[in-house]
């Protein structure tokens, strides 16, 4: 309230705080779990529907905004113009817009079922803990990447995976690719620190690039990318057509020169690596859901 009159937030700035450009890992990572299933997607599609915006719009969502409320003084720092420090979203707008994004995504759990609630209750534990005091696992880049990584790519594919399934948990190949991925997003989360480094620093955020240094943190963030992708290689070869296996080595390999190039300059090259080569990284993601559903012989 200002001068006696209540202030509401610019509907443009409530958009940008809920980062629509971020909710397209979870819905990803939703759809290959519906995909990895060995459902009937065309016989689910409310099902596919729902789960994915739930998994952005939703929850990704609510994240962004309790990340933003409760980073509003490291943006201050970093990126005066985002919606709460710019004064676009006045007052404690940014707190309520969490809570009110938390219930509606609990709310559109509900018609998922038992896990899907479940699954969103915990996702939305994780975003809290991740920004909110007293857990605030973002202090830390090795807890609170691992975190992000885990909400965004492995819960969200598992989430799928058993929705589909009508709440059975998936079986071992499936929740072994989710929680591969989910180590290989850690590396992912790490590049977005690089842009923050001295807002960091000041306010006592110890993320990677922080602890380890700008070089050691680059380095860090490809081979935790990296390793992954080739374990998944070698167990696409065992489990699947060996197709799919080549083609996720392929992917991987179309990533080493735009990670190379990172390695020289990681502050100005690290939007680069997460513009060209995480698409790259998360089509393998994709692959391997096929090659799940392959084998499990389903097609439609």
């Amino acid at each position: 309230m200002k001068n006696g009159v209540m202030q509401f937030p610019q509907p443009a700035a409530v958009l940008q705080l809920l980062k629509p450009v971020t909710w397209f890992p979870p819905m990803w990572a939703f759809a290959c779990g519906a995909v990895s299933s060995g459902q009937s997607l065309t016989e689910h599609l409310w099902l596919v529907f729902s789960g994915i915006v739930l998994a952005g719009p939703m929850v990704c969502a609510t994240s962004q905004a309790v990340n933003d409320w409760f980073d509003r003084h490291v943006d201050a720092i970093n990126e005066p113009q985002r919606p709460i420090p710019s004064g676009r979203i006045p007052g404690r707008w940014g707190l309520y817009i969490a809570i009110i994004w938390t219930a509606l995504s609990l709310l559109w759990a509900w018609q998922l079922g038992a896990w899907g609630f479940k699954a969103t209750l915990l996702a939305l534990l994780l975003a809290w803990g991740y920004s909110a005091p007293p857990f605030r696992f973002k202090q830390d880049g090795w807890l609170g990447n691992a975190a992000c990584g885990l909400s965004y790519e492995g819960l969200a594919w598992i989430t799928g995976a058993a929705v589909m399934s009508g709440g059975e948990l998936p079986g071992a190949h499936i929740l072994t690719l989710a929680l591969l991925y989910s180590l290989a997003a850690h590396g992912i989360m790490t590049l977005n620190d690089f842009k923050a480094i001295e807002g960091d620093r000041l306010m006592g955020v110890w993320s990677l690039p922080v602890q380890l240094g700008v070089k050691r943190a680059a380095g860090t963030a490809c081979w935790v990318m990296l390793l992954p992708q080739l374990v998944v290689v070698a167990l696409l070869v065992r489990w699947s057509d060996w197709s799919y296996a080549l083609a996720v080595l392929l992917l991987i390999y179309a990533q080493v020169p735009l990670m190379t190039r990172f390695m020289k300059d990681p502050v100005k090259q690290a939007l680069g690596l997460s513009a060209l080569g995480v698409p790259l990284l998360v089509a393998g993601m994709m692959v391997s859901a096929f090659a799940m559903r392959h084998a499990s012989g389903v097609t439609s």
